[in-house]
């Protein structure tokens, strides 16, 4: 396979060198961010030579080479542009400023919530699992084990407020241990339990 031809053949299809505003890849896709969208030739592209895809997504132009082939080939097309190497973190903040005010919300939101999802899910699995060999009495819930596992699949909601602090601290560019300490605030007892004592301070 002909990279440096895969990326000359590339180039005219997306509007022209001027046109690239920023390339990126991962681990199967060319990631990039074009000046106006409207001058690529989407169906062109996907039959060139080595292309398995091209959609457009989040303001970005993805066309999917494949795992060990992207990466040859987007050293050959950065070359052929003239351009330099962006990351993919760089490649999407650049293509962000290219969304509508509503999909900039759907991309906040999802970059906020996103990465908290597998520890929901976990969470949840494991809460189901333990309701129901509580109901059918496989186990008994005073058994230590249980109490653990109980504890285990609680522990992503009773710290949600943290895990979501840390996240969009992050996103919004702030400190994330900082987000995550003002999320803390939000599962101290004083707040959760409204009408409690706080608790005595130690002279």
């Amino acid at each position: 396979m002909d990279f440096e031809q895969i990326s000359r053949s590339l180039l005219p299809l997306l509007g022209g060198k001027e046109n690239i505003a920023s390339a990126a890849h991962c681990a199967t896709r060319l990631r990039l961010v074009l000046v106006d969208d409207a001058l690529a030739d989407q169906q062109a592209i996907g039959k060139i030579d080595g292309v398995k895809g091209c959609f457009r997504n989040a303001g970005q132009m993805q066309i999917i080479f494949g795992t060990g082939v992207v990466n040859k080939v987007y050293a050959a097309f950065i070359q052929a542009a003239g351009i330099s190497e962006s990351s993919k973190s760089e490649a999407a903040d650049l293509a962000a400023k290219k969304l509508n005010p509503f999909q900039r919300i759907a991309r906040l939101l999802s970059n906020i919530f996103v990465p908290i999802i597998p520890a929901i899910v976990a969470s949840g699995l494991l809460m189901g699992l333990l309701g129901m060999v509580k109901t059918y009495g496989w186990v008994d819930p005073s058994n230590a084990l249980y109490i653990m596992l109980d504890m285990c699949s609680s522990a992503a909601f009773i710290i949600l407020p943290i895990l979501i602090g840390f996240t969009a601290a992050r996103e919004f560019g702030g400190n994330p241990y900082l987000g995550a300490t003002l999320g803390g605030i939000l599962t101290h007892p004083a707040l959760t339990t409204p009408g409690a004592s706080p608790p005595a301070s130690t002279p």
